[in-house]
Formats: C-alpha cells, sequence, structure tokens
C-alpha cells in the first residue's frame, strides 16, 4: 500500500519543523533562523540550523539538509513512506493509502524488503509464544520464571524459535517471502550442499529493534545446557543492522531519555526488560558489545548525561574504563552505579520495590572521577604509592579527553581532593597529556596529507580549466533564483522572470544545475511561485542537495554588533535588482570567455586561411562584447 498524494499533501501543510526538529534538539533562535548543536555528529560548535520560512534544515558538519520529512528520514534512519507515517501520527492525520501499482512494487529496494521479511519473523516468532504448545511451555515458561508478564513480554515483542529445522523458513515462504530475502535477512542459513534451514531454533528470542521500532535484527537464547552450543547467538549485519550503531532498547526508551535528561547504560536485554519492570524506563544496552562511538552519538542525541550500571566483578570493570573515556571524549557527562559482589541490574532490581531501585540508583551514583579512583585503588584500602602514581596517571588520561576546558578544571579539583595531591601537580601533568596529543594530531595531519594524491603542476592546467570555473556562476545564478526569484525585480517584472529572460539562450554545463532550472522555469511559467519545499524530497536527492545547499542560513550579521562597532554592511537582498543583474552579468562573462578560448583554440588548429579570417572575425565579436560586459561589471581593464 502506498500514501495517498492527498494524505501526503496534508502532512506537508501541518507540518511544524521547528516543532518537528524542536523534539530531538535544543533549538536556539538566532536571527530569524533557529540553531543547534547537530543531531547528526558530535561537535562542540552549533553549525545545525533550521529556517522556518524556508522550511528547511542545514547541518554544516555532516553536510545533511532537507525539510521536516528528510529530517525525520535521516534522524530515525526511517524511510520516506515511516516518515510520512510518523508526521501523520504526531499531528493526528489519518493516513489514506492506495494499492500500489505493479511498478511501485517492483521498485521498492531491499531494505524495504528487508524490513517487511524481519517484521514478518518478529510476528512468527511471537505467535509461536503465545499459540504454539512448545513455545508456552518452554519460551513462555522461561520468561515468567523471570518475572516478565505479558505486558512487558509484548512491549519489547519477546518471542519463540520452535525446535524445528525450517519452522520459519516454510512459513515465510508460505506468505511469498523468498530464500533469497531471507538469507539476507540473515533469517536462514545454506550449508555447503546447498541446504537451507533456520538460523533460530529451540531459542527465546528478542527482537532488536531501530529507533522508530522497526525490527532489524534478532538476539536468541538457548535454554538447554549444552555447554557445546553458544548461549547467545545474533543476526549477522545486514543492510539494516549494523551492531555498532544500534542499542537494545532504545526505541522503548528514548522518550523516558528525554523527559530524564539522563541514560542508563545496561549489558544485556534482560537487564533492560528488568528495569523496566522496576520503573527505570530510560535504559538501554550495547547487547555484550564494546561501546562504540556511534551509540554514543546515538544515545546523545537525546541526552548529554549517562549512567552507566555494572555488576559487581571488579575485573569487569577495569575493562570497561575504555568505554568511560569514550563518553568523555564525545563530551557527555558519564556516572556510574556498582551493585554488590555477585548481582547485576537484573538480579539486583528483583531484591526490594521499584521506588527502593529507583532511589538506590539515584544514590549510588558517582562521579567518574570518584568511581575510576575507588576502583583502581580498592576503595581507597591500595596505599602503596607506586600504585597510587599509576592511579593518578589513569585519571589525569581519562580527564584530558574531555574537550570542555571548564570541566577538565572542576575535575582536576575533585581528582586532587580525592588523591590528596596538589592541584598544580595534576595541572602540570594535564597540560604535558595536551601537548603531546596536539602534537600527535598535528603529525597525523601531516602525515594523511604526505600520503594524499599529488596535485598535477600547475604548467599541466589547460585554458579548457576555464570551463570547469563555469560551474560557480551558474550555481550563483541558481542561488539568486531560489532565493529571491519571487522578489520584484521592477514594476513588470519579478527576478525570476528577469533571470530567465537573460539566460534563455545561454547553455548550462552543469546537469543538476539546468535540471533544477529547468523545473523552476515550468513553475515559473505555470503562475506559480519558486518555493523550496517544491526542489527537496527523495525522486531527485542531487537536486535536493543542491537546494539545500544554496539556502545559506548560517551567516548573518547581528544588528548588536554593528550598533556596538559602528560598521555597517549592505547585503545582497537590500539592493536585489542590483544583484541579479550583476549575477547574469558574471554568467555571461565567463560563458564569452570560455567561447574565447574555444574560439583561440580552433584558430590554433586551422590551416585553412578563409576559416582563420572568420575566426578572427568571431575572435573580435566576442572581445567586444567582453568588453561591454566588463564595463557594467566595473572592471577596468578588461582580459
Amino acid at each position: 500500500m502506498a500514501i495517498s498524494d492527498a494524505s501526503i499533501q496534508e502532512i506537508k501543510n501541518r507540518i511544524d519543523i521547528i516543532d518537528v526538529i524542536g523534539d530531538f534538539v535544543s533549538l536556539k533562535k538566532v536571527g530569524t533562523n533557529y540553531r543547534a548543536l547537530s543531531p547528526f555528529t558530535n561537535e562542540k560548535t552549533p553549525s545545525f540550523y533550521v529556517s522556518p520560512s524556508k522550511e528547511i534544515f542545514k547541518c554544516f558538519s555532516s553536510g545533511k539538509g532537507g525539510d521536516a520529512i528528510s529530517f525525520i528520514m535521516e534522524v530515525e534512519g526511517i524511510s520516506y513512506i515511516e516518515a510520512l507515517k510518523y508526521l501523520a501520527q504526531k499531528y493526528g492525520i489519518e493516513v489514506q493509502e492506495e494499492e500500489m501499482t505493479d511498478e511501485q512494487i517492483e521498485a521498492q529496494n531491499e531494505r524495504d524488503s528487508l524490513f517487511i521479511v524481519l517484521g514478518f519473523a518478529g510476528k512468527f516468532f511471537q505467535d509461536q509464544l503465545f499459540e504454539n504448545s512448545e513455545g508456552k511451555f518452554i519460551g513462555l515458561s522461561y520468561f515468567k520464571e523471570r518475572g516478565f508478564n505479558e505486558t512487558i513480554i509484548k512491549k519489547f515483542e519477546l518471542g519463540y524459535a520452535l525446535d524445528e529445522w525450517d519452522g520459519l523458513l516454510k512459513a515465510a515462504k508460505a506468505k511469498g517471502h523468498t530464500e533469497e530475502m531471507l538469507l539476507k535477512a540473515g533469517l536462514i542459513l545454506k550449508n555447503e550442499k546447498n541446504r537451507v534451514y533456520d538460523r533460530f531454533r529451540a531459542r527465546v528470542v528478542f527482537p532488536i529493534h531501530n529507533v522508530s521500532g522497526k525490527t532489524i535484527a534478532f538476539g536468541a537464547r538457548t535454554l538447554r545446557t549444552d555447554k557445546k552450543e553458544p548461549k547467545y547467538i545474533n543476526s549477522p549485519e545486514t543492510e539494516v543492522y549494523h551492531k555498532s550503531n544500534v542499542l537494545y532498547g532504545i526505541h522503548q526508551a528514548k522518550q523516558a531519555i528525554r523527559n530524564e535528561d539522563m541514560c542508563y547504560l545496561v549489558e544485556g536485554y534482560t537487564d533492560v526488560i528488568s528495569l523496566h519492570l522496576a520503573g527505570v524506563e530510560n535504559v538501554v544496552a550495547s547487547s555484550g558489545t564494546s561501546l562504540t562511538k556511534e551509540q554514543i552519538q546515538l544515545i546523545s542525541r537525546y541526552t548529554k548525561n549517562i549512567t552507566v550500571l555494572y555488576d559487581g566483578d571488579s575485573a569487569g570493570i577495569k575493562a570497561s574504563f575504555r568505554g568511560i573515556n569514550m563518553i568523555l571524549e564525545h563530551d557527555l557527562d558519564v556516572h556510574a552505579v556498582v551493585f554488590p559482589e555477585g548481582e547485576d541490574p537484573d538480579s539486583f532490581s528483583k531484591t526490594m520495590s521499584s521506588e527502593a531501585f529507583q532511589t538506590y540508583l539515584k544514590e549510588q551514583a558517582q562521579d567518574f572521577i570518584t568511581f575510576k579512583t575507588n576502583i583502581l585503588t580498592d576503595g581507597g584500602r591500595d596505599k602503596d604509592p607506586s600504585n597510587k602514581v599509576k592511579v593518578i596517571r589513569e585519571v589525569i588520561e581519562s580527564i584530558a579527553l574531555i574537550p570542555d576546558g571548564i570541566k577538565r578544571s572542576v575535575y582536576i579539583k575533585t581528582c586532587a581532593g580525592l588523591l590528596d595531591i596538589q592541584e598544580q601537580v595534576l595541572i602540570t601533568e594535564l597540560n604535558k597529556l595536551l601537548i603531546q596529543q596536539q602534537r600527535k594530531d598535528r603529525d597525523s595531519t601531516r602525515h594523511e596529507e604526505q600520503q594524499a594524491e599529488p596535485l598535477p603542476p600547475v604548467e599541466q592546467e589547460t585554458r579548457s580549466d576555464v570551463k570547469l570555473t563555469s560551474f560557480f556562476v551558474e550555481r550563483e545564478c541558481l542561488r539568486m533564483l531560489i532565493n529571491y526569484g519571487n522578489e520584484a525585480f521592477d514594476d513588470e517584472v519579478s527576478i525570476s522572470e528577469f533571470i530567465f529572460e537573460e539566460i534563455e539562450s545561454i547553455p548550462f554545463d552543469d546537469e543538476v544545475i539546468d535540471r533544477t532550472l529547468n523545473k523552476a522555469a515550468e513553475l515559473v511559467a505555470g503562475g506559480k511561485k519558486i518555493e523550496p519545499d517544491q526542489f527537496i524530497g527523495p525522486t531527485d536527492p542531487s537536486m535536493s542537495q543542491l537546494v539545500i545547499d544554496l539556502l545559506e542560513m548560517k551567516y548573518f550579521v547581528s544588528e548588536g554588533w554593528q550598533a556596538r562597532h559602528r560598521i555597517m554592511t549592505m547585503h545582497e537582498s537590500e539592493d536585489l535588482p542590483d544583484a541579479a543583474y550583476k549575477i547574469v552579468l558574471r554568467l555571461k562573462k565567463k560563458k564569452l570567455e570560455i567561447l574565447i578560448n574555444e574560439n583561440d583554440d580552433a584558430l590554433k588548429k586551422t590551416q585553412d586561411v578563409e576559416e582563420q579570417i572568420e575566426l578572427l572575425k568571431v575572435h573580435k565579436h566576442l572581445k567586444a562584447l567582453l568588453i561591454e560586459v566588463d564595463t557594467e561589471l566595473g572592471i577596468v581593464i578588461p582580459r
């Protein structure tokens, strides 16, 4: 099924881009636009801008941009149709669907097909848990023994894979799913004899979801005692599942993380589910993998505060220090809670009431300096001076990773008090590390530059390179059209009408610019206004990106700056007719230079006298036109 054009238009009409993006980032008004830290990169200085008047966003650190629909697609990792449904639900719009044509069905890409077959598998495993006698007797009994009720089981869509070689395979094929897609989704395996069979068999199943709730993979636990069999098996990486980018429970937790402005980080599936049962919903798991920068960036979309929950295994905790360092490096605040020896989040949450457990988490949370120092000094019992030196160095190495200088200073002060050492000594050590890191970064940059492919020498350039530079004047012409095309040039025509009249016979070399100009010309010819959203969408990504790049929002001069410094600047928008006229002149100048170069090249190659005479006449005429353009532009000495 596809969403009807009427529903799509209604969704677009209701969208407030500030409202949509404000659900994911904290926007601050700057002039007529809004600014925030990018939700796509780990940046320190805001370079993410939203224009409510143009209804677009632009992230200068990642290069991403588009409308509200594009933003939802990017931040949630979903398709165009899924983004429309997300926005329809947000604004309470009833979506009208219509049958897809054969061409639309054929055009469904592999990513969409994977979501469909994975969704089918998730529903199949759930059905076996509740409706099949084996599933109920083994799988459902196991979950209930863990204290999981039906509400939580359904919330996390838990399931059961039957003790059969091809239970899922047969059911999927009966519903029209192909072996090829089941293999690509990692749901079945093929052996050396080309026999295909289910990957998950006789196991309880934990579906893994992306942030929007789509099933993208599975983890499955055996209930057998055979030690030769792995306790957990997981889906392989696919087009829609990259384990380093995924956090178990993020879909169920994201709203609670926003509301609480904090995220609890645990290790396993059952830890997440048990905390939900204890009333703690702002929790995710790295699912047994080492914490990655992509997972940290995913959390940072919703909060800058992480509390890591550890069981009482000190050796395991020491091994996890790398993860804490990565969190610090991404400028997030990190705390830690250590459970009593022999306990983990799952087991310990069952020893007390929900209220008592939540209180325990808040009261036991330690900042990373206190936590790391306590672990490395065995709670202060290790008095060995040589070990103390090692502890100081380890803690300082962590502090050095923090990008924010003020935070570093606060932590240095805390560290000095905990380790009973002069603050200045720690500052000296910290500065040494920071200088070493700067040198290392500089050396790394220099090495990359040396390894880069050398640029061709200047002597190799030809006059045909002039043609390449026409891209920039073509781009400027389109920029003027997109930003100001609807404004008046004079009493009779608009900026767009003036530009189209002037460039009617001028060929454009860049294919995307030419295509965009043609679309704009069609709009103007049809009596419609040129609006950015008419060029932005999934049908032509190249055109979308070009138009977004031309809608500059980042740079402006504040009124306060002008008043303070008594320096007035003039923006092109203050005299649009002059700006449009000069942009067209610069375009004509560049095209004339290209024609002159081409004519000169032809003159050098020909031996025919009559042809030479004609080419000289052409050269004289083109040169005269170029002088006229240069004069209009105020260029005193024409080239």
